[in-house]
């Protein structure tokens, strides 16, 4: 069974009007959130390999992406580490 892009799923989401209206709306909360997964899916990484890496569980960073676990500085930090990337919390003037 060919593995479906997560790029393919959401645009094929975004078809559903209801869901994109609320995938638009501004939920700063889940910013973290769709970035990480962003990350993860660009290395093309499972949870489970994300999860090794930064000494946490499959089912830990499923509750993180599903929004059930809260993320803090340090969690975030050793999800930035186990991606190999630069994590960068920054304040932005409103318009």
């Amino acid at each position: 069974m060919k593995e479906r892009k997560f790029s393919d799923f959401l645009n094929e989401q975004l078809q559903d009007p209801e869901f994109k209206k609320e995938y638009e709306k501004p939920d700063k909360e889940l910013d973290p959130i769709f970035e990480l997964i962003h990350a993860r899916h660009q290395q093309n990484m499972t949870q489970k390999e994300l999860a090794d890496k930064c000494g946490m569980t499959q089912a830990d960073i499923s509750k993180i992406e599903s929004g059930q676990r809260p993320l803090s500085l340090k969690i975030l930090e050793r999800i930035a580490d186990a991606l190999n990337m630069d994590l960068k919390i920054q304040f932005v003037t409103r318009k």
